[in-house]
């Protein structure tokens, strides 16, 4: 990449992510880090500089809309790389992320949107390739933790010679903490996509929709999900485990997560393994109650996923849920934090187990924490993996943001797991996991 005058250039600043991510890089970033604040509106861009303090007094200062595309190539081919907090990505992210392919400029995100990443790698992977942009999606909750335990599983069996992965559950252990009001957004933009698009629905139904090579992926042997209740009838899953009798429900960013792996695995040409099958379910535990749980959040769930497609009932849900620029307050943050668990099985039979956490509110602390670190390490790492194009936070930055985020107080510990409660593993379950 040529010397550019800016090292970061954080879009949407202004937000509630984006004001935490910018505060945590004022903190972490250190003082030879040339960062500037973008977003719609200076006035609330210079608040917010003063609201950071000394360490960021210098930062520039950039506004743009997120539909001004010259502006957009111009900020974008003035830094090493732009991330952006702008969302829903489907209809605020497109420019921004094309201005980046086209200026060879790294590009990170928060997306949780499979629709947008599907476009992205249909409109802007051979572009960037060109230009030696790395277009890296879902650089926060959504999907760090899944993508990154994943590959520290599967790195880990490879260096035992213990071959490669099969059957791969992430659980939930614990989550304390919210989902963003933009999150929330983005998922009622796409359903009304959905709702109004045959094309978006196949593709949200297919387990491999992110895969730039479709015909080569595993087939489930069913026709894909493509209606609201077909969809429906794959989420809310509710099983009981016979080897350790805890009950699971779904997990609401699975849908999201598991084809982010799945595309990581498939970027590094199957490293993972041709035999993985992978999905995410919330763990409820053995009790009495256990099984209630798990059945109520597949109800709920299931209900708001169908109620967002439907203009009456998402006028309904949008009064309880959190609107986008909203977020907990600074006491609720500190009190946040998520334990995940993935447990993997290999080809030749050994079995793993990764701990993943972090004492961070998922949806706004931790992953302020995430995409700040992303977007230091595109900047300033070296030993990054030698990848353009659209891309993963596993195959653009690996080892070195895993690192990173150790740094920073998260956990991803992988051991060998010889314990005869690992839970046993239905093929059946993955290959259906939409």
């Amino acid at each position: 990449m040529p010397e550019r005058e800016l090292d970061i250039v954080l879009y949407g600043a202004t937000g509630f992510v984006g004001a935490l991510t910018a505060a945590h890089l004022a903190r972490h970033a250190g003082p030879d880090v040339r960062i500037a604040l973008a977003g719609r509106s200076r006035p609330k861009l210079e608040a917010l500089r003063i609201e950071l303090g000394r360490d960021a007094a210098a930062w520039e200062l950039v506004a743009v809309d997120a539909t001004d595309a010259p502006a957009l190539r111009a900020l974008a081919g003035r830094t090493r790389v732009l991330a952006t907090t702008v969302g829903p990505y489907a209809t605020y992210g497109k420019e921004v992320a094309r201005a980046c392919a086209e200026s060879g400029t790294h590009y990170a995100d928060l997306t949780g949107e499979v629709l947008f990443v599907r476009w992205s790698l249909d409109e802007l992977d051979a572009r960037a390739r060109e230009t030696g942009a790395a277009i890296v999606h879902a650089c926060g909750f959504d999907s760090i933790p899944s993508d990154l335990g994943v590959l520290a599983t599967a790195r880990r069996a490879a260096a035992d010679g213990e071959g490669t992965l099969a059957e791969t559950t992430l659980l939930v252990r614990s989550l304390k903490g919210g989902f963003s009001g933009g999150t929330v957004d983005s998922a009622r933009q796409q359903a009304i996509t959905a709702r109004a698009d045959g094309s978006a629905r196949r593709v949200l139904g297919d387990p491999y929709a992110l895969s730039p090579r479709r015909t080569e992926e595993p087939s489930s042997g069913r026709r894909p999900a493509t209606g609201v209740l077909d969809r429906l009838r794959r989420l809310v899953q509710v099983d009981r485990d016979p080897s350790t009798g805890h009950w699971t429900g779904p997990f609401v960013m699975a849908s999201f997560n598991t084809r982010i792996v799945r595309l990581s695995n498939t970027l590094t040409d199957w490293s993972y393994g041709r035999d993985l099958r992978y999905r995410e379910a919330t763990d409820f535990g053995s009790g009495p109650m256990s099984p209630v749980l798990a059945g109520g959040m597949a109800v709920g769930l299931g209900g708001v996923v169908a109620g967002m497609a439907f203009r009456p009932t998402r006028a309904v849900i949008d009064r309880f849920l959190p609107k986008q620029g909203e977020g907990p307050s600074p006491e609720a943050q500190a009190a946040g934090r998520f334990r995940l668990e993935i447990r993997s099985t290999t080809t030749t039979g050994a079995r793993y187990r990764t701990r993943v956490g972090a004492d961070y509110d998922p949806g706004y602390g931790g992953t302020a924490v995430m995409l700040g670190q992303t977007a230091l390490a595109l900047a300033l790492d070296d030993g990054l993996p030698r990848r353009s194009g659209v891309c993963t936070p596993a195959t653009a930055l690996g080892e070195a943001l895993v690192e990173r985020l150790r740094s920073q107080g998260f956990t991803f510990d992988v051991e060998r797991d010889d314990r005869p409660d690992h839970p046993a593993a239905d093929p059946a379950h993955y290959l259906s996991e939409s």
